[in-house]
Order: C-alpha cells, then structure tokens, then sequence
C-alpha cells in the first residue's frame, strides 16, 4: 500500500467488531460500545504545532464517529487527525 498520511494524520485498520451476546441476545450495533479499537499502518509528519507520537504498529482507541472511511484493495481504513485517537493501549 502506497499511503502515506500528510501533517497529523494517521491511517488506521480497524479491529474486527467483535460479536457478544448477553444469555442468548445479541447486542446490536447502536448498543455497543463507543470507544473502538484498531492499529495505526501510517503516520504523518506532524506539524510545526503539533509532534506526531503515534507510530506504526501502535494499537489505539478511538470515538465511534471518528475518521474518514477509506477502502484500498478492498480493505477498509480510516483516516483521521492524531487529536481524534482517544489512547494507545499498551
């Protein structure tokens, strides 16, 4: 993949949304939780009033309605601003 994300923007893969049940009942979509997770595959540079901290390869959390979908090669990603990651999990 050719994509390299310029200023603050990072290039995340989405974790696959996990399917859980309570006694039988699956939970739906809008029920689920906010927060969601995935692993950042490119970074920009930063800029001048911002450092990039986020790096390749780190697992983050972001809000539901972050990001700008992306599709590449059939894959789905999202593009969003460094301030949009919630956290880094460790």
């Amino acid at each position: 993949m050719n994509i390299k994300p310029l200023a603050d923007r990072v290039l995340i893969l989405p974790a696959p949304a996990e399917e859980k049940t309570i006694g039988g009942i699956i939970i739906p979509d809008t029920a689920k939780e906010k927060p969601l997770k995935g692993e950042v595959v490119a970074v920009g540079k930063g800029t001048k009033d911002e450092e990039m901290i986020l790096k390749q390869g780190d697992r983050v959390l972001y809000g539901k309605y972050a990001g700008t979908e992306i599709e590449v090669e059939g894959v789905k990603y999202l593009m969003m601003r460094q301030s949009d990651v919630l956290a880094v999990m460790e």
